[in-house]
């Protein structure tokens, strides 16, 4: 449920980076933070809203040209102020916390081998200041570093075990921003007058660029005032489409509703009727074009159904369930994607894998389905996963 938000600019991209944020507050989160290059590296952060943090920023006048952004939502660590990223990293010795930060930092995903990664660290003089993962790979990067951020980057990168999206940059390089991403998604928005930009949700940039790149699986980014330049995961350069979004920054704005989870509730009908809008129902001539072939073999050979999700992503499954069992008499199981990911549960070839994320990204419930047990069954069998998402520009729908 994390956001990032990342920019390189001749202006200052401090309310660009917090208008990113606020469209990201849909997902949900425990705290935000922002830091950009003003002379050195310069942060804010909060475990309250992003309304909070813009006071703080209003406060203190925070303002760069170049900078990065962030809401978490807690994995590794408390939510408090400092373990909220973006967080820096000072090099090793015992002054570092006195001295500059060099690295500035946020990240989406799970570093599964954190640990080992710290003690190496530490072993090197390196100091934490937070119990995150996002905080290692600072570090590590750090370690690496010798006057290049992007070869610093894709130096550290074979290094980290889980799924990431990145975004980095370096107080020796101010007008510089590298990205990477493995099993997160992560986008490049392409401004006018040499701008760039960098989020994990498209819809972040609705209202500055609607020039989207969808970085692939492994992609490493190298962002520039008036320039990009993306290396695949062979390690040699990529071209990348250039797509224009037609998402607007309205669908994400919180309207006239207390809070998102009221929006989402009294959204229901709408979402339903877009949904189905045009079609009969959720049958396979819905497919049609889209692996509509392989949907008329599994609706034909479906004995139950096993739902992933997250959140009340998760709830609406189990609404799902009765729906299933009530009216199509189909054995239907729902299971929270982040268990159901490490437990090892019997396949079922006949069973049909139902994905519901709302952003077509959550990283546990698409780490769930590429991993589970039945996946690998329907792979033999050229059959695919369904994923229901309100988002068709989304990463998931290319993986």
């Amino acid at each position: 449920m994390c956001g990032i938000v990342g920019a390189v600019s001749t202006r200052n991209i401090v309310p660009i980076l917090v208008q990113g944020l606020q469209r990201l507050e849909y997902r949900g989160y425990d705290s935000c933070g922002i830091a950009v290059y003003d002379g050195g590296l310069q942060r804010a952060r909060s475990t309250s809203r992003v309304a909070e943090l813009l006071d703080q920023i209003q406060h203190t006048g925070l303002h760069g040209t170049t900078g990065i952004a962030h809401t978490r939502w807690a994995t590794h660590g408390a939510p408090v102020v400092h373990n909220a990223h973006p967080h820096f990293s000072h090099g090793p010795g015992a002054d570092a916390a006195e001295r500059p930060g060099r690295i500035a930092l946020v990240h989406n995903g799970i570093i599964e081998n954190h640990d080992e990664l710290r003690a190496a660290l530490e072993a090197r003089g390196y100091r934490f200041a937070s119990q995150t993962d996002t905080e290692v790979i600072a570090h590590l990067i750090d370690s690496l570093y010798d006057g290049d951020l992007f070869d610093a980057v894709r130096q550290a990168v074979p290094q980290l075990h889980g799924a990431y999206a990145i975004a980095v940059f370096c107080k020796d390089e101010p007008h510089r921003v590298v990205g990477a991403r493995a099993g997160s998604p992560l986008v490049l928005g392409v401004g006018r007058d040499g701008e760039g930009f960098l989020a994990s949700d498209a819809m972040a940039l609705a209202g500055v660029t609607d020039q989207i790149v969808y970085l692939e699986e492994g992609d490493l980014v190298d962002l520039q005032l008036g320039r990009y330049w993306i290396v695949g995961v062979d390690g040699r350069p990529a071209e990348r489409p250039v797509r224009t979004m037609h998402a607007h920054s309205g669908a994400a704005e919180l309207g006239p509703y207390r809070h998102y989870m009221q929006k989402e509730i009294f959204e229901q009908p709408r979402a339903i009727a877009d949904t189905l809008e045009g079609v009969t129902g959720i049958v396979p001539e819905l497919f049609d074009g889209q692996g509509g072939a392989s949907a008329h073999r599994s609706f034909k050979t479906i004995d139950s159904v096993l739902i992933l999700a997250c959140g009340t992503s998760y709830y609406s499954g189990c609404v799902a369930k009765y729906w299933l069992e009530s009216i199509a008499r189909i054995p239907t199981q729902v299971e929270v994607a982040s268990e159901y990911r490490y437990r090892d549960s019997v396949p079922n070839p006949n069973t049909l894998v139902v994905t519901i994320s709302q952003s077509g990204e959550t990283a546990d419930t698409l780490a769930a389905a590429k991993n589970s047990p039945q996946l690998e069954v329907f792979r033999k069998k050229g059959i695919e996963v369904l994923l229901m998402t309100d988002r068709v520009d989304e990463w998931a729908l290319s993986h």
